[in-house]
């Protein structure tokens, strides 16, 4: 067996080659270009095991190994990292801590999603992209018109909004660049409206999807999402285990047994799928009164005679608490102490209990509607 470690760049490529059964150790480089990598790799006598190290340019390598039927590995970069104690890095010193790794069955792999579920993520991201440029143009055209007197909010994006805007007299400059982001707004609204019909599609065609839709404040954007971005739900322990997965806990500082001091998001996960979340708990709060009626009985439930913050709390399917601001939101609570008012962080929030239990619990085959006493 040839266990292989490489050390994968955009141009080119460090490899380690071991032989389990002569124990003969080949080191080499091999440049992108052309015909060479897949020359060597598809020359190999098999069997072959391939380890690399996770990066955005390695989509076109795994599809290679795939089709030569070749086993490979991917690592999780702080892991791999985590494991040479020595400050010398280079490529060659990289592939051959992969190799050893893979050697001595120490390889931290992850997870990798199906070629299916990579190319969906494409078409979210893509999706996501088009609707932060229309996002962009929308504030512009915002500002300018709230810069000339007219003041329609929402409204501005109907027929009569657009009439009102197109027909403020401005300088010739801003006028210029009235009429460039109103002519570009319709094609990206297009583009967009192209992209949520097969988004929609892909929806109804996954169970999982299909089934998450079913929960008040879920659309096909955020079901399809969930389900490609985590995969399969079995492997995940609890729904902490789903918020630690998203980057929806707290992060912790505790030592020597002292007070556990929690802070902020770590945020170490799918940026795309805890936005999506997100919105979709804002629209649940809306849509399901039963679930509007828990967020306001845990916001009247706080304490507000004390001097001292609340801890954030993390029990059961909780998270930690998303809403420690300084800004009195729909999350936060506002708080009389001694005559100055003071915003403070409400205890269990509901974004992350609720949100992460419904989707686990759906994802797993649970009904959308889920006991809500369980989280009281």
């Amino acid at each position: 067996m040839r266990i292989i470690g490489v050390d994968l760049h955009t141009r080119q490529q460090s490899l380690a080659m071991l032989d389990t059964e002569t124990g003969e150790l080949v080191e080499k480089t091999l440049e992108h270009e052309g015909e060479e990598v897949q020359e060597f790799y598809s020359a190999l006598p098999g069997p072959v095991l391939v380890g690399i190290e996770a990066t955005g340019s390695m989509s076109w390598f795994l599809k290679l190994m795939e089709e030569l039927k070749i086993e490979c590995r991917v690592g999780h970069p702080a892991k791999i990292r985590a494991a040479e104690p020595r400050k010398q890095k280079h490529d060659r010193g990289d592939a051959r801590l992969l190799m050893n790794l893979l050697a001595e069955n120490r390889f931290p792999a992850i997870w990798m999603p199906s070629t299916e579920q990579r190319d969906l993520r494409t078409l979210l991201r893509d999706r996501h992209q088009w609707v932060r440029m229309r996002t962009r143009v929308q504030h512009t055209l915002q500002s300018l018109a709230l810069a000339h007197g007219l003041r329609r909010g929402v409204t501005l994006w109907s027929q009569e909004g657009q009439q009102m805007l197109q027909a403020l007299p401005m300088a010739p400059h801003a006028s210029q660049r009235r009429d460039a982001l109103l002519r570009l707004y319709p094609s990206l609204q297009k583009s967009i409206d192209d992209l949520d019909e097969q988004v929609s599609q892909q929806a109804l065609r996954h169970p999982q999807a299909a089934r998450l839709m079913t929960h008040p404040g879920v659309g096909p954007v955020t079901a399809l999402a969930t389900e490609v971005f985590l995969g399969d739900p079995t492997r995940f322990a609890d729904g902490k285990a789903v918020s630690s997965y998203i980057g929806m806990i707290p992060s912790e500082r505790s030592s020597g047994g002292r007070r556990q001091r929690l802070g902020k998001l770590t945020k170490q996960g799918n940026a795309l799928v805890r936005y999506l979340w997100g919105e979709a708990t804002i629209h649940a709060v809306r849509r399901d009164p039963g679930l509007k009626r828990f967020y306001r009985r845990k916001l009247m439930q706080k304490d507000s005679g004390k001097r001292r913050s609340p801890p954030l709390v993390n029990s059961g399917f909780d998270s930690g608490s998303c809403c420690v601001t300084r800004l009195t939101t729909k999350n936060s609570a506002t708080a009389d102490f001694g005559g100055r008012k003071a915003v403070m962080p409400v205890r269990g929030c509901l974004a992350d209990k609720w949100s992460c239990a419904a989707v686990t619990g759906v994802l797993n085959g649970l009904p959308a509607s889920l006991n809500r006493r369980e989280f009281e």
